[in-house]
C-alpha cells in the first residue's frame, strides 16, 4: 500500500495514496478533541467551583497525564496495533469527559472529584498525532513523498488547535460549557472509530511483546533519537516563553489583548507557511543537518525579536521566527521515524510529541521568572539561546551520527544524501 516512488512528489500525490483522505480525516477529527476538550474543562470546572485556582490544578492535571503518559500509550499500539490498543482509549477518555462534564454542570462540584477524573481522562488520552504519523510512513514508501505527508500533517494539526477554541466559543455563546467538554468527547470517539476502522489500517501491524524491557530501551536510546527530542523541546520551551513574552512586550508599551493576539496570530501564520514551503522543497542535504540549521534559525530570529522597537517589528519578527517552527519539528519527527526499528515507530514519534509538550509547559513558568529579573529584550536572547543551544546538540549529532544508514520507512535502507 506504499505509494509509488514515480508519483509527482507533491501534496495532492500525498492524498491520492490509497485511502490517505479517509484515515488522515478521521485523525484530523479526533485530534480536534484536543483543541476543544481542554479550554472547555478549564470554562466548565470554573464555573463549577467558581474557583480558577481549581480549574488550574484541574487542568495541570489532565495536561500532564496527557503529556508524560504519552510514550506508554503509544508503547501499548506499537505492541497490540492500533485497532486494539486505540478505540478502548478512546472510549474509556471520551466517557470520562463526559463524566467531567456531568460534574461540573451544576455548581458545587468537589475539587478532588474533578481532578481526579481529568487526571485518568488524560492518563487514558488515545496517541493520534504519533500514531497518524507511524501510519503515514507505511502508506507512503517514497521518502520525498513522506516529507510532504509530514509537513501537511503537522500544518492541519496547528490548525486544529486554531479551530478548537472557536468551536468551544461559539458553543458556550449558547450552552453551557460543559456542553464544550462533551464535544471533544464526541470528536474524540467518533474520529477514533473511523480512523482505527480504516482500511490503510490492514498496513499497520502489531509488533508484539518485547523479548525484554533492556532491549525495548535499547531499541529507543541507540537508534539516534536524542537529537529530534532535544530540537523538539528546545523549540516548545522557547515558543511557550515567546508567548509570555509578547503578552509583557504589549502591556510595556500600553496595548491591548488583541495586539497579542494578532503578534502570536502571525508567529502561526508564519509556521503554516514555512511548514508547507518545508514539504515542498525536495531537500539534497541530510534531514539531520537541516534540522539544526531550522533550529538555529529559530533561535536566532528570536534573539533579534528582543531589539523590536513596536508591536509591528515584533509581529514581523514573530512571522519570520514561526517561518522555522514547523519545518523543525516536522524534521524532528521525519528523523525519529527514520530511527526507529519496525515496531517502535509511534513510540518514537510520541517521545518527540512529549518533548514539545514538556518544554511547553516548562517554558511559561520559566518566562514569568525571566519578566520579573531581566530586561524583556534579554528575556528574548534567553528564549532565542534554548533554541540556539538544541540547535548546538543537533549540530554535534549530525556530525558525529551513530548510524550512517538509517532505517527508514518499512525498513528500507536510506542512504544519506550530500551536497
Amino acid at each position: 500500500m506504499s505509494a509509488s516512488s514515480t508519483r509527482r512528489p507533491s501534496y495532492a500525490a500525498v492524498l491520492s495514496v490509497p485511502h490517505a483522505r479517509r484515515i488522515f480525516t478521521a485523525a484530523l477529527v479526533g485530534r480536534l478533541s484536543y483543541g476543544v476538550a481542554p479550554i472547555a474543562v478549564m470554562l466548565a470546572v470554573a464555573r463549577a467551583t467558581g474557583s480558577y485556582a481549581v480549574a488550574g490544578v484541574v487542568m495541570a492535571l489532565f495536561g500532564a497525564t496527557v503529556v508524560f503518559l504519552s510514550p506508554y500509550r503509544a508503547a501499548l499500539v506499537d505492541r497490540y496495533g492500533p485497532r486494539r490498543a486505540l478505540l478502548p482509549m478512546a472510549l474509556l477518555h471520551s466517557g470520562l469527559l463526559c463524566a467531567l462534564a456531568a460534574l461540573s454542570w451544576r455548581s458545587g462540584a468537589s475539587a478532588v472529584v474533578l481532578g481526579a477524573t481529568a487526571a485518568v481522562a488524560g492518563a487514558s488520552a488515545p496517541p493520534l498525532g504519533p500514531t497518524m504519523r507511524a501510519v503515514w510512513g507505511e502508506l507512503v514508501g517514497d521518502r520525498r513523498l513522506l516529507q510532504r505527508a509530514y509537513s501537511l500533517d503537522g500544518v492541519a494539526e496547528e490548525l486544529l488547535y486554531v479551530v478548537g477554541p472557536l468551536l468551544v466559543g461559539a458553543v458556550i455563546a449558547v450552552a453551557a460549557p460543559a456542553v464544550g467538554v462533551v464535544l471533544g468527547a464526541l470528536l474524540m470517539a467518533g474520529g477514533t472509530l473511523a480512523f482505527v476502522m480504516s482500511p490503510a489500517m490492514t498496513a499497520v501491524r502489531p509488533a508484539g511483546r518485547p523479548k525484554s524491557a533492556s532491549d525495548e530501551a535499547g531499541s529507543l536510546r541507540g537508534r539516534g533519537l536524542l537529537q529530534p527530542v532535544v530540537v523538539a523541546a528546545g523549540t516548545g520551551l522557547a515558543l511557550s516563553a515567546v508567548d509570555l513574552l509578547v503578552v509583557a512586550f504589549a502591556a510595556e508599551r500600553g496595548q491591548g489583548d488583541d495586539t497579542v493576539a494578532w503578534v502570536l496570530a502571525a508567529l502561526s501564520a508564519g509556521s503554516a507557511v514555512g511548514g508547507l514551503a518545508n514539504g515542498a522543497v525536495d531537500w539534497r542535504s541530510p534531514a539531520r543537518v537541516r534540522l539544526a540549521l531550522l533550529a538555529a534559525g529559530l533561535g536566532l530570529t528570536l534573539c533579534l525579536a528582543g531589539l523590536a522597537p513596536g508591536v509591528g517589528v515584533l509581529a514581523v519578527a514573530a512571522a519570520c521566527a514561526g517561518f522555522f517552527v514547523a519545518p523543525a519539528l516536522t524534521t524532528a519527527y521525519l528523523i525519529a521515524d527514520e530511527a526507529a526499528p519496525e515496531g517502535f515507530r509511534t513510540r518514537a514519534g510520541a517521545w518527540v510529541n512529549t518533548a514539545v509538550n514538556a518544554g511547553s509547559s516548562t517554558g511559561a513558568a520559566t518566562a514569568g521568572l525571566l519578566v520579573e529579573r531581566l530586561p524583556l529584550g534579554w528575556c528574548f536572547v534567553v528564549a532565542g539561546s534554548v533554541a540556539l543551544g538544541a540547535a548546538g546538540v543537533a549540530g554535534l549529532s549530525a556530525l558525529h551520527p551513530r548510524h550512517p544508514y538509517p532505517t527508514g520507512p518499512k525498513g528500507l535502507v536510506l542512504k544519506r544524501r550530500t551536497g
